[in-house]
């Protein structure tokens, strides 16, 4: 059964515990509290965290290019709380409020070797663009993925 998380927008005081969530996500490859603090200045209400129990298990982050696009910037959960529907709610979050502002398009990009991200994100309907060399700054490569905010299923 997954857990049910309230979604609300990022407040300063979370920075900490979203950079723990980080640092036990991606290891060296985490970013710092002044990127998380800059990007909740510039992403507003689309930098989102998942909270339950009065604790903070995951967090997103996308931003506005353009009118019409948005780009998943990041999206991480709590090692303790994967596979709990976090990253779900957040994900679906995310779609109402970007239709609700008439963004057309979310694009993301996503490591090769991360193959139960590419699967979560296909289950969610984007699709593969092509792959991006060297991308990440370790070398590794990323596929560039894309859907439309509103798809016909999700209509009606």
């Amino acid at each position: 059964m997954q857990a049910r998380y309230g979604i609300r927008r990022a407040d300063v005081a979370d920075l900490e515990r979203i950079v723990q969530i980080e640092n036990a996500s991606f290891g060296s490859e985490a970013y710092e509290r002044k990127l998380f603090a800059e990007y909740r200045a510039r992403s507003g209400e689309l930098f989102l965290v998942a909270e339950r129990l009065g604790r903070i298990w995951g967090y997103l982050i996308a931003c506005r290019r353009g009118e019409a696009r948005a780009e998943l910037v990041s999206v991480a959960v709590d090692p303790a709380a994967r596979r709990s529907g976090a990253a779900s709610a957040l994900l679906e979050s995310l779609f109402r409020r970007l239709r609700r502002r008439g963004v057309a398009r979310l694009n993301l990009m996503v490591r090769v070797a991360n193959r139960p991200a590419q699967a979560f994100y296909k289950k969610y309907g984007f699709e593969r663009r092509r792959t991006v060399r060297g991308y990440y700054e370790d070398g590794a490569d990323g596929i560039a993925m894309s859907r439309e905010v509103r798809l016909k299923k999700d209509a009606g």
